[in-house]
């Protein structure tokens, strides 16, 4: 019997290549939690009919002496991810029945280092949301409390490796899409610089802020697969160099900047806030220097998050018209054919971004909207640069609330302001991570809680080190 609660890939490694246990048990042990648990949960649209057949041809690779990182490792992956031969929609009537031409680069990438692909996850539909209630399909359940969300946008993924259903999961974050769902799951969710993961064969939602990060048990786990799906991708001019990551030296003491302007304002929950102190507590008694520090200008990421996302909604969905692929729906000509297959085949968030993007990309709007959300991102990346010639890594809670009764939240702006500490390292394009600071007790219930830690670019290598200790890997 294998252990799937404390399994990490590390020690799955070792017990495959000791033929402990083969690729064919541990995926069989996947697809029986899967069977127990997702019909309640709902992390996964569909699980693939030839995961047995992947883990067959792993053994036979194990047997060969082969040592590849993540061979016969299973992963979920992410309903807006290409695999060439499979169903990906982005959880949205407009793609149902949709299937991938190509293999995504960082499928390819999985593939190669001998990964295991379980199924795709359910997700917030085209990644617009925070909660995977937006999914065409229904929400994604909390795995601690299935009467609350899983947080989104890839609400899925998270909980599917919170609950044992994959070992590791892939999920995508355009403003905090892996780092809050891995929060409210319980589980650790990295966000690599903006180009350190190729986006090539990544359905674009916001093609300036999206970007590929694993979620996993451990830190160890979500450095692992970080390693392997990162590096410049032809396919992807957005992609970092291959010189981009150098040999970084880690100082003797990090220091940590906490911006309390931002994390003590009003809507931060009182045990939202009383779990971020104690983690202060915890970063000061395990050596590392906590500092006090200020961004003026983040008070004003919601909006300026906001305006951009809008409008490259706006514009990246303006493809899915029903003519090549997914939904069509015939009108008395082609504008209705137009409207009919948009209209039904967006679901409510989708729509909403649709219609507000168009406007603040619009004559007369461009400029007072658009135009100037840019110019305050160049501020904004000023201001962390100077913050990180202060502090090298900068702290915050990961969500301002604990994870919310499924249709609790109907007023569209509540939402948005849960993105108040994950859209930073968007816009800026920084690596962050969150990791699990232990449990807020909620009507007698215990439900998870996380903190984020943003770096400078390309220094993951710090987000590692830090999160093991905090983490105690």
């Amino acid at each position: 019997m294998i252990d799937l609660t404390t399994l990490t890939i590390a020690s799955a490694r070792k017990s495959l290549d000791k033929k402990e246990f083969s690729a064919v048990d541990l995926a069989e042990s996947y697809l029986a939690e899967i069977q127990k648990k997702n019909s309640d949960i709902h992390a996964y649209l569909e699980i693939y009919d030839d995961v047995i057949g992947q883990a067959k041809e792993a053994d036979e690779k194990i047997k060969r002496g082969e040592t590849l990182s993540l061979l016969g490792i299973p992963f979920a992956i992410k309903d807006n991810i290409l695999i060439k031969g499979k169903k990906s929609g982005s959880s949205s009537k407009i793609l149902e029945g949709y299937v991938g031409t190509y293999d995504a680069t960082v499928i390819k990438k999985l593939k190669e280092a001998g990964a295991i692909l379980l199924g795709r996850t359910n997700m917030d539909e085209f990644a617009l949301g925070g909660s995977t209630e937006n999914s065409a399909y229904g929400p994604t359940k909390n795995p601690y409390n299935l009467a609350r969300v899983s947080g989104g946008t890839s609400g899925g993924s998270a909980a599917s490796v919170a609950s044992s259903m994959a070992l590791v999961a892939i999920g995508s974050d355009t403003g905090g899409s892996v780092r809050q769902p891995s929060s409210f799951c319980g589980v650790v969710g990295l966000k690599p610089t903006y180009g350190a993961v190729s986006r090539y064969g990544l359905m674009a939602a916001t093609s300036s802020f999206d970007q590929i990060g694993p979620i996993g048990k451990t830190v160890s786990d979500v450095e692992t697969v970080f390693n392997v799906i990162k590096g410049e991708d032809p396919l992807d001019s957005t992609s970092l160099s291959a010189g981009f990551y150098g040999e970084n030296k880690m100082k003797p003491t990090i220091s940590i900047g906490v911006p309390w302007d931002l994390v003590n304002q009003d809507g931060i929950d009182r045990k939202v806030l009383e779990n971020f102190k104690e983690s202060v507590k915890k970063l000061e008694i395990l050596g590392f220097e906590v500092k006090d520090i200020s961004i003026p200008s983040i008070k004003y990421c919601i909006a300026l998050y906001y305006i951009i996302n809008f409008a490259e909604v706006s514009s990246n969905l303006a493809r899915f018209d029903g003519v090549k692929y997914g939904l069509h729906l015939d009108g008395k000509n082609l504008l209705e054919d137009y409207t009919l297959t948009r209209g039904q085949g967006f679901g409510k968030e989708a729509r909403r971004r649709i219609i507000l993007g168009t406007y603040v990309l619009s004559a007369g709007y461009y400029d007072a909207y658009y135009g100037k959300a840019q110019i305050a991102r160049a501020v904004f990346r000023k201001e962390f640069s100077k913050a990180f010639s202060e502090v090298d890594l900068v702290l915050t809670p990961t969500a301002p609330t604990p994870p919310w009764i499924v249709g609790e939240k109907n007023d569209p702006l509540s939402m948005y302001l849960e993105d108040i500490f994950t859209v930073t390292a968007n816009i800026v394009g920084l690596p962050a991570i969150s990791l699990p600071s232990g449990f807020l007790n909620i009507r007698e219930k215990d439900l998870p809680a996380g903190i984020q830690f943003m770096a400078s670019h390309g220094r993951e290598d710090l987000l590692f080190s830090v999160g093991k200790k905090f983490l105690g890997e």
